[in-house]
């Protein structure tokens, strides 16, 4: 069965050669190469697999260049299986890339022959289901929260909370605290946040993708997390500031260095980022939690890509990399759509100059 469209660029390539013989060997050419052709493959954050989806879209389309013959290699297959299983899975030959929210450190990526740059940017949002309390209504500090996940605070009623909520009439109700139970890039940076401003916290659990909880229900990726939210009154999580407000979740706001109550949104994550000078910073490798500045969101992050290098032909690398450029150059307004914070223009010079140093030498 020949692929979608094959009949029209048959009769295009027939008018263009000019004979049958150069008709045939056309066309013999092009199955040769659909035959070949596997789609670019990725797997990881589920923070970054909506985007993902757009770009992936977007690069098809720009492929195709509005013909209606689509190969194989012009697509993005993306498992979304979270952070740590799909930098796991670059391991595996047919992985090309790897999305985190957990960036890895320079010996790591050299050790493997890795690269790693930063694609989007977005915050962590604290969700609850409190009747009556909509987004943006509750303030809770960073000490407050680490209590909350330690055990130590239990209902939402505890005068610590009410403390900083005075004119909120919050309920005499148990705090059900929800997880990630996967390996989650979501829960790394939430969990370096709650080391940043606890030091029972960093002491007893320190940050990780993956976490032995002291309490709480475990929900296995996002989807599941923000379901049991909806379905848990008293229910307190983490999760993307997109996905949770996509799911209408009334998001709190949080403390940060300068004392201000934020909200998790662009230009808090945006001030975050402002503060990092990228440039002095090694494969990119940089927090962006618990930031200084008024406006600063302090569960910022950025996603990162994560590509294989080293065992890859060019083509390959070349793919994966043209796949970003695009998405670099065309792929800010559907970013901020989904409600993430594209990257400044001066961080995605940086990152084309990397691609230029670090490209494999191969066919």
């Amino acid at each position: 069965m020949f692929p979608a469209g094959f009949a029209s660029l048959r009769r295009k390539w027939a008018k263009m050669a000019g004979s049958t013989g150069a008709l045939t060997l056309a066309v013999a050419l092009m199955i040769g190469a659909a035959a070949q052709a596997e789609p670019i493959r990725g797997a990881g954050s589920t923070l970054a697999a909506p985007i993902i989806g757009k770009w992936a879209t977007a690069y098809e389309n720009a492929r195709a260049d509005g013909g209606d013959y689509v190969s194989p290699d012009w697509k993005v297959d993306y498992e979304i299986v979270g952070s740590l299983a799909g930098v796991l899975r670059l391991d595996q030959p047919d992985i090309d890339f790897a999305t985190t929210d957990a960036p890895i450190n320079a010996a790591e990526l050299r050790k493997a022959g890795r690269q790693q740059f930063p694609i989007v940017m977005g915050a962590i949002a604290v969700v609850v289901n409190l009747d009556g309390i909509g987004p943006g209504s509750l303030r809770l500090t960073g000490p407050l929260l680490a209590d909350i996940y330690l055990g130590k605070i239990q209902s939402w009623s505890d005068p610590a909370i009410k403390a900083v909520n005075p004119d909120l009439a919050l309920p005499d109700l148990r705090i059900s605290v929800v997880h990630r139970k996967d390996g989650s890039g979501s829960t790394f940076v939430f969990t370096e946040y709650l080391s940043a401003v606890s030091g029972e916290w960093k002491t007893k659990y320190g940050a990780n993708t993956l976490i032995s909880w002291p309490l709480g229900t475990d929900a296995e990726g996002t989807q599941n997390l923000i379901r049991a939210v909806h379905d848990t009154k008293g229910a307190i999580a983490y999760a993307e500031s997109g996905q949770a407000q996509r799911a209408s979740l009334a998001y709190a706001l949080i403390e940060n260095k300068s004392g201000r109550f934020v909200k998790p949104g662009p230009e808090g994550v945006q001030a975050a980022a402002t503060s990092i000078d990228w440039a002095q910073t090694t494969d990119f490798f940089a927090s962006l939690t618990d930031r200084d500045g008024d406006a600063a969101y302090p569960i910022s992050t950025a996603v990162f890509a994560v590509v294989q290098v080293s065992g890859r032909s060019e083509h390959r690398y070349r793919r994966v990399r043209d796949l970003f450029r695009l998405a670099f150059a065309q792929g800010a307004g559907d970013a901020a759509a989904l409600g993430y914070v594209p990257l400044p223009k001066a961080l995605i010079d940086q990152i084309e100059q990397c691609w230029a140093r670090q490209a494999p030498v191969g066919n």
